[in-house]
Order: structure tokens, then C-alpha cells, then sequence
């Protein structure tokens, strides 16, 4: 039940929704164009990607000093639902700002 509660509880916050559709549409987002895109200081928006973590929706693949956040693969029935249903959502997402690509090809 613990690990329910916690999935419920990540979902509960407009900014974690976000991510998640943010993640689902773009893919595998290095935590340099996620800060970028979403104008958001890197404590406070890794603390969100911590708790989505935690709660089953997120794996994270480290290359070098970046880390790179993509939805879990797979996702179990409960989570890929959710899933669904934010990407049913009217929500307004911020516009990509890759940087990492740019900074690894210099």
C-alpha cells in the first residue's frame, strides 16, 4: 500500500504533472534542459523529479555529469493509466530548450 500512496501523492502536484507529460511528449530530457524549459532552479526541480522517481514513473541514466530522466519502461497498469489521463490533459507546457546537446557536441 506504501508504494500506492506514494504514486498517488506524486501526482499530487500541478508542476509533477507537468514533467510527466513534458517527459511523455520530448522523451529522455537531461535535467539541464528540463531546469531551462520549465525556468525552474535545480534544487526545487530535482526535489520533483525525486518524488516521480520514487513513485515508479521515472528511471534515470547517468552519462558523465549529466543525468537524463525518461519514463519507466515498462510501466505497470496502474502508472501507464495515469499516464493516459495526463496526456488527456488541457495543460500548457513549456517549449524545449535543449542545452545539453549543444554543450556535449562542443
Amino acid at each position: 500500500m506504501d508504494i500506492y500512496l506514494k504514486t498517488v501523492s506524486a501526482l499530487n502536484d500541478d508542476t509533477r504533472v507537468k514533467l510527466l507529460k513534458f517527459i511523455n511528449i520530448h522523451g529522455k530530457c537531461c535535467v539541464c534542459d528540463l531546469e531551462n524549459s520549465f525556468e525552474m532552479i535545480q534544487s526545487r526541480l530535482s526535489r520533483h523529479l525525486k518524488i516521480l522517481k520514487e513513485a515508479g514513473f521515472l528511471r534515470v541514466d547517468r552519462v558523465g555529469r549529466w543525468a537524463y530522466y525518461s519514463l519507466r519502461s515498462p510501466l505497470d497498469e496502474f502508472r501507464s493509466a495515469c499516464i493516459k489521463e495526463i496526456m488527456y490533459l488541457d495543460i500548457q507546457l513549456p517549449k524545449i530548450k535543449r542545452l545539453c546537446e549543444t554543450k556535449e557536441n562542443n
